[in-house]
């Protein structure tokens, strides 16, 4: 028994002292260690009680493990990323900016110059003179319009000097033609004025007067006069004359309405005083007001008086002053003995015209004054006899 004990203590030592394996990150332990050294864990003894000892499983410490998952993490969104930018997806679209194109200056072309067109002469042969009795190198010069020392290049045998023979042959060259000026297209001022007025032929009919076909065309008689070269205003049947339009005569504007003046104040009435009574002893009676302003040329005072106890009202004063007062005549007071009550007021009036029958034509410059009223007898009251 002892030697089985002994054995069996000599196994379990055997086994306790073998190299064991931590349970956690699966590093290998070093014999009679509690602590695992890589990752700090409590080290459990397994006796293997004399079986075969299996590897254990690879294990991998914590912060190992986080920082293959975070490897594997950016491998994949970079694989993801590169795959869309591939694929052209979730990549934003950049509007191409269009080039603007600038306008190049575009050189101007200088005109063409015109080239002026130069008179050339046409050279032709030389004029054979022969020489009569009193020719002279001057009298040939004029006559064939050429000059003495063109005479004298043609026959050098010549010089200002010579004694010309009779029957002498000379040669004269051909008179040098003036060119005649390029028409141009500038009009004289005369004639342009013509070119641009309108013109209406008119051929002159029976009883016509040029006075009576310018008035019927609105046309200036002179300017007529002058276009047709016309010393007179004398025309004739079928004569045919041009209507210059252009010398219409300016078509009048309408006439401008003159803006009337504001209207003037009532006028204030000075004389009588209201119910004033007037005997046969006053043959005329002043009536008087004040003034409204300054009247101008056609603006006058209007004085009206009705004698109301006449009762036709056909008796009555209208005239018109200038002056602040007006005299009422003689004629006007009554002839019976029967006080007669007048009515008087005034106004302002202006003058616009003249009637058909050639009176004045007046409208209202402003207010009426008040109305008053006085007594006037013309006679003296009859005494009745006492019995």
């Amino acid at each position: 028994m002892k030697g089985t004990n002994t054995k069996m203590s000599d196994s379990k030592n055997k086994t306790a002292s073998a190299p064991s394996v931590c349970s956690v990150c699966g590093s290998k332990l070093a014999a009679g260690v509690s602590l695992c050294e890589i990752c700090g864990s409590a080290v459990k003894s397994t006796p293997t009680r004399g079986r075969r000892r299996q590897a254990s499983p690879v294990t991998l410490s914590l912060p190992a493990a986080l920082g293959i998952l975070l490897l594997f993490t950016v491998l994949a969104v970079g694989l993801t990323y590169l795959a869309m930018r591939g694929l052209g997806v979730g990549t934003p679209e950049v509007d191409e900016a269009t080039p603007t194109l600038t306008p190049t200056e575009t050189a101007t072309s200088e005109p063409t110059p015109t080239s002026t067109q130069v008179f050339t002469p046409t050279l032709l042969p030389p004029i054979d003179h022969i020489v009569d009795a009193g020719d002279s190198l001057l009298a040939i010069a004029v006559r064939y319009d050429v000059s003495i020392q063109s005479i004298l290049q043609l026959n050098p045998g010549l010089n200002s000097e010579s004694i010309l023979t009779v029957g002498q042959h000379l040669s004269l060259p051909q008179p040098t033609p003036t060119p005649s000026p390029e028409p141009t297209s500038t009009l004289p001022p005369a004639a342009a004025t013509i070119a641009a007025c309108d013109i209406v032929v008119y051929t002159v009919e029976a009883n016509d007067t040029l006075g009576a076909i310018a008035a019927n065309y609105n046309v200036n008689l002179r300017g007529i006069m002058e276009f047709n070269d016309m010393a007179s205003e004398t025309v004739f049947l079928g004569q045919i004359l041009k209507i210059p339009l252009c010398e219409r005569n300016p078509t009048p504007g309408p006439t401008p309405t003159p803006t009337p003046p504001p209207p003037y104040p009532a006028p204030n009435l000075l004389l009588p005083q209201d119910g004033s009574p007037f005997s046969l002893a006053q043959d005329t009676i002043t009536v008087q007001w004040a003034s409204v302003g300054e009247l101008r040329e056609n603006e006058f005072y209007r004085i009206h008086v009705v004698d109301i106890t006449e009762g036709s009202g056909t008796r009555t004063i209208l005239d018109y002053v200038k002056d602040t007062k007006y005299i009422l005549p003689t004629s006007f007071r009554p002839n019976d003995s029967i006080p007669h009550i007048m009515r008087w007021w005034v106004d302002v009036v202006r003058q616009i015209g003249v009637t058909a029958g050639g009176e004045p034509s007046y409208t209202s410059g402003g207010a009426a004054s008040v109305e008053r009223v006085f007594t006037w007898s013309g006679a003296a009251p009859e005494v009745t006899p006492t019995p």
